[in-house]
């Protein structure tokens, strides 16, 4: 890791802010990322929308005005992306958030939100939805475009901590993961927000948000455009949990390679910290 990724990381990821980061679940970086890196994670953003995944899908309805695309693990195709993850501070920033002797890419998403879209990103948690389990983990939620109040994320401080709520389909609110039942469901957090400490912030390129995979969260529509590329990383602790069911994203024939427990030491989630193997 370069001097300079080392200062930057310092000067922006605090030990108060990996305090807050444990406490609450979910904190805002600001300034992380320089113009250049946030150039170069738009230019393979434009590249994924011109030519996305089988993985990909729109995420919102017909008649929304807008339009909400969202598309998965294309790291390895993208050279932009592969970049940015190997060489920006984003691997390093997750080293200080979540400790540990090493981090690994788990995946990265991408979500866009067009001018007008009014399709919400309801209330959900992120972990249960994949086929890890471990604390040691972060999601990073990096957009290029100035995103206001209105379509930031939001995030229930301290939520973190569990219990594992009930994951269902965003549109249908089909309880396709866990049986219907196993898991408490996500309370009506909307008809009672003042019983909740909601975090939410305003940001620019080159600032992100960062939360732990089980931290509730959602978003509204957007009035602009919202590019937003998310990068998961996981530490030492993660181990692989196979599922019996269709993970998001899923990961087909994992599970003959990597045991239930095993740690996740396989070529589809490199190490890229404290040396990255895709840099």
């Amino acid at each position: 890791m370069s001097k300079n990724i080392q200062q930057r990381v310092a000067a922006c990821v605090t030990p108060e802010l990996v305090q807050e980061y444990h406490r609450n679940g979910a904190v805002c970086v600001r300034g992380l990322f320089s113009p250049d890196e946030i150039q170069l994670l738009t230019q393979g953003i434009e590249k994924n929308l011109a030519a996305p995944s089988p993985s990909s899908k729109v995420a919102s309805r017909p008649d929304d005005p807008g339009w909400f695309f969202e598309d998965f693990c294309n790291w390895s195709r993208i050279s932009e992306y592969q970049t940015f993850i190997g060489r920006s501070p984003a691997a390093a920033a997750a080293a200080e958030l979540v400790g540990g002797q090493s981090i690994r890419l788990y995946h990265d998403h991408l979500l866009v939100k067009e001018p007008g879209t009014q399709q919400r990103t309801p209330w959900h948690q992120d972990q249960p939805y994949y086929n890890i389990e471990g604390h040691q983990n972060v999601s990073m939620w990096i957009p290029v475009d100035p995103v206001p109040r209105q379509a930031t994320l939001e995030f229930v401080a301290g939520s973190h901590l569990g219990p594992w709520l009930m994951p269902k389909s965003f549109m249908d609110d089909q309880a396709k993961w866990f049986p219907e039942g196993t898991l408490a469901p996500i309370p009506n957090i909307e008809a009672n927000r003042a019983s909740y400490s909601i975090l939410a912030w305003e940001l620019e390129p080159g600032d992100m948000v960062c939360f732990n995979m089980l931290t509730l969260h959602a978003s509204g529509g957007t009035p602009s455009r919202r590019r937003a590329f998310s990068v998961r990383f996981i530490g030492d602790n993660v181990r692989h949990a196979p599922r019996a069911w269709k993970t998001s994203p899923e990961f087909t024939g994992l599970e003959k390679e990597l045991p239930a427990g095993a740690p996740m030491d396989h070529p589809l989630f490199p190490v890229v910290w404290p040396v990255s193997a895709i840099s």
